[in-house]
C-alpha cells in the first residue's frame, strides 16, 4: 500500500505505511500532526467509539441539550462536544512529544468516515 491522504472541508487524515517513525496525519486546513502508527490507531479506535456513544445518546436527550463526552488511551485524549447529531470534536497526545487540535463540527462527518476506511486494504 502507497501513501494515503484523505481530505475534505475542514480535515485530512493519512497514512505512510513506509514512514519510519511516524505513519500517520491528522489534522485540518490550518494545521497537522503527523502520529506514530499507535497514535493513529488509536485515533480511530477512540473517535468510532465517541461517535457511536454520541449516536446511542440521541434517544436520552432533548433535541436542545449539548453534552460533551471523553475517551482516552495511554496515547491520546479524545472529547466530543455538541448535540448527538454535530459535535466538535478535541484531541490531546499524552505520551512523548505534546500537541493538542480541534475539528469543527461541519467537519467530523467527513473525518468519522474517512478514519474507518483509512487502512482498509
Amino acid at each position: 500500500m502507497e501513501r494515503l491522504i484523505k481530505s475534505g472541508e475542514g480535515w485530512r487524515i493519512g497514512w505512510n505505511p513506509h514512514a519510519s517513525e511516524f505513519q500517520g496525519l491528522v489534522g485540518t486546513d490550518d494545521w497537522a500532526i503527523e502520529l506514530t502508527s499507535a497514535e493513529l490507531d488509536d485515533f480511530c479506535r477512540l473517535l468510532a467509539k465517541l461517535a457511536d456513544t454520541m449516536k446511542q445518546l440521541t434517544a436520552e436527550l432533548m433535541d436542545e441539550e449539548k453534552i460533551a463526552c471523553e475517551a482516552e488511551s495511554d496515547l491520546l485524549w479524545m472529547e466530543v462536544e455538541g448535540y448527538p447529531h454535530e459535535y466538535s470534536l478535541r484531541f490531546i497526545l499524552n505520551a512523548g512529544r505534546c500537541a493538542e487540535g480541534k475539528w469543527s463540527a461541519f467537519a467530523v462527518p467527513g473525518l468519522l468516515q474517512a478514519a474507518a476506511t483509512l487502512k482498509v486494504f
